[in-house]
């Protein structure tokens, strides 16, 4: 008993203590399971919304990505399309991927900077097709497809939404709307209340070897409770991530992943109970 009574605090202090960190551990859990991570988990009205979407239209072997011949080709194979859509400098939604446009067109500026008139000067990748605006890719379409649009946004600027809302509301054909972003889902989800709208998901902190309190929230979904996103779409090497599996699997929201290549592995994802955006589906 010496022992005891010769430490420097007694032991009920310490259990106290222990016993009120773990308390605290489990509240912020349970506030983080049931206030921040939780989706809405709705399904989509629209069943056609159910299928695998080429990603950034049905591209290689001479067709770039997100050009009218690539969503031709998509819609032609009868996949559904997954776009890419941002502001040019004069409002024009334009459907690009990258917010620098060296890769595809060789031009170092930033997409914003430009016009839709300058853009539609340039290339995607030495070949005649241009940088398409939103509008020119819903009249190719034509509704023959489902559409999943990307919304494009690292800031907490949501001009974006009511100009691809705007546009959405006069089209004929079935869409569904995600964003890495969760104010530009929110942004969406008012303008477009119908809407089936998901939150984008990978592990930022890992991809871009950032440890600040927004790339940790990123990462943890921390941010959904900003959005209540109606489904996950998720990095394939995320799969087992645990926020992907508080949503999809404990919330049950709807499962998109990406980027899948080849033919194993749709079927991989289908067996999953997952929608594909995929790129090369005839590949092995």
């Amino acid at each position: 008993m010496w022992i005891i009574d010769a430490m420097p605090f007694p032991l009920n202090l310490i259990f106290a203590i222990l016993g009120a960190i773990v308390s605290l551990g489990v509240f912020l859990f349970l506030i983080y399971l049931l206030v921040f991570v939780r989706p809405s988990g709705k399904e989509p009205s629209d069943q056609a919304l159910c299928c695998d979407y080429a990603h950034r239209g049905l591209h290689g072997n001479g067709v770039p990505e997100n050009s009218l011949a690539a969503f031709s080709a998509a819609s032609d194979a009868g996949y559904g399309i997954e776009l890419d859509v941002q502001l040019s400098r004069d409002g024009v939604v334009m459907v690009f991927h990258d917010y620098t446009l060296t890769r595809m067109t060789g031009d170092e500026r930033r997409l914003a900077e430009l016009s839709a008139d300058e853009l539609a000067t340039l290339r995607l990748a030495d070949t005649d097709q241009k940088i398409p605006t939103f509008a020119e890719v819903l009249e190719t379409v034509g509704g023959r497809v489902p559409l999943l649009v990307e919304l494009k946004g690292e800031n907490a600027d949501t001009s974006l939404c009511p100009k691809v809302a705007e546009m959405l509301k006069n089209y004929c054909g079935s869409y569904c709307i995600e964003s890495f972003n969760p104010l530009l889902v929110r942004g969406m989800k008012q303008e477009l209340p119908e809407a089936y709208c998901g939150l984008l998901y990978t592990n930022v902190v890992r991809d871009k070897h950032k440890h600040d309190a927004l790339h940790v929230a990123l990462t943890t979904m921390s941010l959904n409770c900003l959005c209540r996103p109606h489904f996950i779409a998720f990095n394939e090497q995320d799969r087992d991530a645990f926020p992907v599996k508080l949503t999809t699997r404990f919330w049950r929201a709807s499962k998109f992943v990406w980027t899948v290549r080849g033919k194993a592995a749709i079927d991989t994802a289908h067996a999953a109970g997952e929608r594909a955006i995929f790129e090369y589906p005839e590949k092995p």
